[in-house]
């Protein structure tokens, strides 16, 4: 009796989570596609909330299958209605997600935003550490953005200086930096994309004393149209660009 009750648990337990893993691998594909660091505080709980529906419905033989299938369709549906309605109404936009907070203003800080922001000033420190700024006189514009990462807008005089500043070249690359060789296999659609043939790389490999593709761990075209290239014999690797 107890290894059939086992048995039977088992191989539920397998579906249920089989056709779990699968609902939500369609479900984030169907939501979209926002990193990490890009998601609010609601698609975060959101996310989390679609995670734990799917955690219940794979480890829980008490909870009716389909069930909480229904309800992770439904959670997601009204995901995605939230999503829509921030698209499309600024309104909408502010109540979901908020908006951004302004805590550094012309070099002064705003102690308003502060604890609207709910941030106590070694946050913000730190927030502005992260950035790469370890003075709060570097900084003109500072802003809170929904997602809880910190925008900075530094001071005139604090800022680097761009290529217009120093009248260096600024012509747009060729290229951008793309993989033509992997594992010694020639990724032939990156090749078309960029409008390039075959011929052409076995040219430039030929140019680097390279004989055959298959002597290629790892090849990228950089923006100047050269050929970074790393080989499999790490000893023969003094080819550089």
């Amino acid at each position: 009796m107890m290894n059939g009750f086992f048995e039977l648990n088992f191989w539920e337990m397998i579906l249920r989570s089989t056709m779990s893993f699968f609902t939500i691998l369609v479900l984030a594909r169907i939501i979209g596609k926002k990193q990490l660091s890009q998601l609010t505080f609601f698609h975060y709980i959101t996310g989390i909330t679609i995670g734990s529906i799917a955690s219940e419905i794979s480890v829980q033989v008490k909870t009716p299958f389909w069930d909480g299938f229904v309800s992770l369709i439904w959670w997601t549906v009204l995901t995605m209605f939230i999503s829509y309605m921030s698209i499309k109404s600024s309104k909408a936009r502010v109540l979901f997600d908020d908006k951004p907070t302004i805590l550094i203003r012309n070099g002064t800080i705003i102690k308003q935003s502060m604890k609207k922001a709910r941030l106590h000033i070694n946050e913000l420190s730190m927030l502005l550490r992260e950035q790469g700024i370890f003075s709060f006189d570097e900084v003109l514009y500072a802003v809170f953005e929904p997602n809880g990462q910190l925008s900075v807008l530094k001071k005139p005089e604090k800022s680097a200086a761009t290529k217009l500043d120093v009248k260096a070249d600024t012509t747009i690359p060729p290229y951008l930096p793309t993989e033509v060789i992997s594992d010694g296999n020639i990724i032939m659609k990156n090749l078309i994309e960029l409008k390039l043939t075959e011929e052409w790389l076995n040219q430039k490999l030929r140019e680097k004393n390279v004989e055959g593709i298959e002597e290629v761990y790892f090849a990228q075209i950089l923006e100047n149209g050269s050929l970074y290239i790393s080989l499999n014999d790490e000893t023969k690797n003094t080819i550089g660009n």
